[in-house]
């Protein structure tokens, strides 16, 4: 059976732009088709400058979320990253594989050091290594799939890298993986600067709908959302950055094509609250949920305490196999 490991990273609260682009697939067709891990990659958050008590209610509130979404924890292995330790072991030996160019080559490091040098700061080294660490979570599995938006590619491509080169070296180890990009609203944008995407660790808010808002906020949020020169409702990125995002989200929501949707709105105004009653109804459900969720704690508790467990036993073979393979003398 096809197996696929896809994580989201507590650095913020999840967005529209995360369930529209990743989540909902997850739960509404990914864990049905394939043998699935969806994992909170906590270790990730830590390669800038954070609150230690933030991430860990990030962390939580995240894989609630993820519950709250629809994915079953009898379907598919919802765990946290940190809980099983063949991720940093095996993160490790992939350093020992990758090269400096290549870790400097990836555009979020150069993005992400760029932004931090013109503050008059540094940058981790985690930073630079991470993309290694994100190889090792995909490649400790053996997954064949990995659903990720059009900015995490490049990632996949090392991780593809990383794995033919290891097997070459040292003996057939590990799947080398695809990624499989979403096929509706793989990026949504951000409501305020419809050039970027909608990122859940953005500073300012105004732009970004989150899963938690309150149905009122996300109504405010999209009715003041930018918009283009002129008043014709028509799906064009590069021309109409504003109202193409719009008509994705909306499309995504209600299903249809956004190019179609266009048609059917005369004005802006018609357009944003059509789109915001499709939002609000659409996480209606997920609220709800998570609220119920978040009153049972210990049943999240246990669903990643069996998660963690389960996802252990999948990657300690490959892990283990990998260690004898570079010639690691096995503990006695």
């Amino acid at each position: 059976m096809t197996r696929i490991f896809s994580g989201v990273k507590p650095t913020g609260h999840l967005t529209l732009g995360n369930y529209l682009g990743a989540v909902r697939q997850w739960a509404e067709v990914d864990q049905y088709r394939a043998e699935s891990l969806f994992s909170v990659v906590d270790l990730h958050a830590l390669t800038v400058e954070h609150d230690p008590g933030r991430v860990r209610r990030l962390s939580r509130q995240a894989a609630t979320l993820l519950l709250a979404s629809g994915i079953d924890p009898e379907q598919a292995t919802v765990f946290v990253q940190s809980h099983v330790d063949e991720h940093a072991r095996l993160s490790y030996l992939l350093e020992c594989v990758a090269t400096d160019g290549e870790m400097r080559r990836m555009i979020q490091y150069k993005e992400k050091s760029v932004r931090e040098r013109a503050r008059g700061g540094s940058v981790r080294l985690s930073l630079l290594t991470y993309p290694v660490l994100m190889a090792a979570d995909i490649l400790a599995y053996r997954a064949d799939e990995v659903p990720v938006g059009e900015d995490q590619t490049q990632h996949v491509e090392l991780t593809r890298d990383l794995a033919v080169r290891f097997n070459q070296r040292y003996g057939q180890t590990f799947v080398v993986p695809r990624a499989t990009p979403p096929k509706v609203a793989a990026r949504v944008m951000d409501l305020q600067d419809p050039t970027s995407k909608m990122g859940k660790s953005h500073e300012a808010g105004a732009g970004i709908v989150y899963l938690l808002d309150e149905p009122d906020v996300v109504r405010k949020k999209i009715l003041r959302a930018v918009t283009d020169s002129g008043s014709e409702v028509v799906f064009d990125r590069e021309a109409k950055p504003g109202v193409s995002n719009l008509l994705e989200i909306l499309a995504a929501c209600r299903g249809g094509n956004p190019e179609a949707l266009s048609g059917a709105y005369e004005s802006y105004g018609a357009l944003k609250s059509e789109t915001a009653e499709a939002v609000v109804e659409l996480l209606r459900p997920v609220q709800e949920r998570h609220k119920e969720l978040m009153a049972d704690p210990a049943y999240v508790e246990e669903v990643l305490r069996r998660g963690a467990e389960r996802a252990r036993g999948m990657a300690r073979p490959t892990v283990d196999g990998a260690y004898r393979a570079v010639g690691l003398l096995p503990p006695a």
